[in-house]
């Protein structure tokens, strides 16, 4: 997925089937790291992911600089993430505390209260966090031997996670991203305090590395940076209702940070007297914008920054005019799109209803794509707007002389082209192919279905993209050459 220039964004579903995967891998075995992803999933998608007031529910989190989520409407939209939404805030309590034998596992700072049944104790935990840095577990009723494992977070400097019972100080022999064990007979007014002192960072998006995430300790801090053009805020109930469909603001004119040292930019964080998590960011930037930064999940009704782009001095100024190149290009290229498909994602091949009787899906450098091999296909049905000047486009990756790139392209069941791409780029960077597509194939139809079937023994050869797009200028300034050859 191409966070930073589509809108569609983390899908709330998709996380809360991570948490599940999470809670169930930490059954089996019960790390901390797991706990700490649970955490970072939790504070900075769930929970942002539901409004506050009218109590809407977010399909898509874009990622896209300046972009906004939309939200469902009772009656309106029923998607698969506002049923999982009405599960997800739910169950914040579920994973605070785990057992396993005589441990018991405080995985995450939730103000809570625990009734150990099996061992006859109740616990209460007290804290402000994320907007405190300490914790107070106190045993409220009852008494037993157990191991309490205290999670040392990822996120605190190593030495810094400080636990004390009844006022000791416990030895802590472990670092970040672990459990500290106390095991002692307990009983009832027995207090564990525990500190654990946040500090800023900052997190690199994985598939776009000059784009990062500003941190506090585990949380996701974000700026609002306007209201304008928030279509459809909240949903209807369309098919595609659930897309923030307005317009997207150019990625050259969001704000960009410029510090010769890009780590030391969470150190320009300064926080805001009488504000807990609320910052202002003091860095040099390009595009300004400087308003509050503050925690992700505070945000809505708003466009907002999430990843920001962070250049040194050097590099930021040709950065730019390539950038703002890429992104007039690329603006041009959206207002060409009629419909368009990213295949071996789940939810652009649902939306497209794809067939297939055995295809492969795979995912490289951080794209996915559909394949099939000798004489196997896929298939989608792609919307025309009943436009007849449409063009099919194709994304490929250069690199790949070792295999054969034999297909076929149909549209409702007519060969278009036959295509070859064997060896043919030998470069390791994607390539664009565009291929007509006649008009008496468009002609009244609202939507057709585009197949790729493999060559018997050979394989298509992976599919990055599929867009149908109205002709560009240059190719309608060659079809209208071709068309007064064949009149004069």
């Amino acid at each position: 997925m191409d966070f930073i220039n589509d809108i569609d964004g983390p899908e709330t579903c998709n996380t809360n089937n991570m948490l599940k995967l999470t809670e169930e891998m930490h059954r089996r075995n019960p790390e901390a790291r797991y706990a700490d992803y649970y955490e970072l999933a939790t504070f900075n998608h769930i929970l942002s992911s539901q409004h506050p007031e009218h109590g809407g529910y977010v399909y898509f989190t874009p990622a896209r600089p300046r972009h906004y989520r939309n939200y469902s409407a009772p009656n309106e939209a029923m998607w698969c993430c506002v049923g999982t939404g009405m599960e997800n805030h739910g169950k914040y309590g579920q994973f605070i505390y785990t057992k396993k034998s005589d441990n018991l596992f405080v995985n995450l700072f939730v103000a809570s209260e625990l009734n150990w049944k099996e061992k006859g104790v109740t616990l209460r935990q007290e804290t402000g966090f994320p907007y405190s840095e300490t914790s107070k577990i106190t045993v409220a009723q009852g008494k037993g031997q157990f191991t309490l494992q205290v999670r040392y977070p990822g996120w605190v400097k190593p030495g810094a996670f400080q636990v004390k019972v009844n006022g000791k100080p416990v030895s802590i022999v472990t670092g970040p991203s672990s459990y500290v064990a106390i095991s002692r007979q307990w009983k009832k007014g027995d207090v564990v305090e525990i500190t654990f002192p946040m500090y800023n960072s900052i997190k690199y998006l994985p598939n776009e590395p000059q784009y990062i995430a500003l941190m506090h300790g585990p949380i996701l801090l974000g700026m609002k940076t306007g209201t304008e053009d928030l279509a459809h805020l909240v949903a209807d109930d369309s098919r595609f209702g659930q897309y923030a469909s307005g317009k997207k603001l150019p990625i050259n004119e969001a704000p960009i940070l410029i510090n010769n040292s890009i780590e030391d930019i969470a150190n320009q964080l300064q926080p805001i007297a009488g504000k807990p998590l609320h910052f202002t960011l003091t860095t040099k930037m390009e595009n300004a914008i400087r308003n509050e930064i503050q925690p992700f999940f505070e945000i809505h009704d708003a466009r907002y920054m999430m990843y920001w782009l962070a250049l040194s001095e050097d590099s930021y100024r040709s950065y730019l005019s390539n950038l703002a190149k890429a992104e007039q290009d690329r603006q041009e290229l959206e207002a060409r799109t009629v419909d368009k498909v990213q295949p071996g994602e789940q939810q652009p091949e649902t939306d497209h209803k794809m067939e297939t009787d055995q295809s492969q899906v795979g995912n490289s450098n951080d794209v996915f794509y559909r394949d099939a091999r000798d004489g196997h296909y896929f298939s989608y049905l792609m919307q025309t707007g009943g436009q007849t000047d449409l063009d099919l486009r194709l994304k490929y990756w250069g690199v790949g002389e070792w295999k054969t790139h034999e297909f076929d392209i149909f549209v409702d069941d007519v060969l278009v082209k036959e295509v070859n791409n064997t060896g043919k780029y030998r470069i390791s960077e994607f390539k664009y192919e565009t291929y007509p597509i006649p008009v008496e194939l468009l002609k009244d139809k609202q939507q057709v279905r585009v197949k790729f079937v493999a060559k018997p023994g050979k394989q298509i050869g992976e599919i990055y993209e599929v867009r149908l797009v109205k002709h560009s200028e240059s190719n309608l300034k060659n079809w209208i050459n071709k068309v007064e050859k064949v009149v004069y």
